[in-house]
């Protein structure tokens, strides 16, 4: 082939052309997300409010139980260095 590789079929445009091609490329992925973004459903702000209060409820309950799970396992290790420094 002289003077370039041509994109297989359904495939990315290589060397020269990938270049020249970039911004109609970008052109075609700026209006593809615009046209996504459309058909999104946003949550309302109650919504919003009840999902945030559940992440930080659950974020408290799980901080909770690994504080428990921490000082657990750290009683338990100090006691067994305790035990076999006799």
């Amino acid at each position: 082939m002289a003077g370039g590789k041509k994109a297989a079929k359904g495939g990315a445009p290589s060397g020269l052309a990938a270049i020249a091609s970039w911004p109609a490329r970008l052109s075609a992925y700026v209006e593809e997300v615009k046209r996504e973004m459309r058909l999104v459903t946003w949550p309302n702000r109650e919504q919003v409010q009840a999902t945030t209060v559940v992440v930080i409820i659950t974020v408290f309950i799980f901080g909770v139980y690994f504080g428990v799970v921490d000082y657990l396992l750290t009683l338990g290790q100090t006691r067994l260095y305790q035990y076999f420094s006799r």
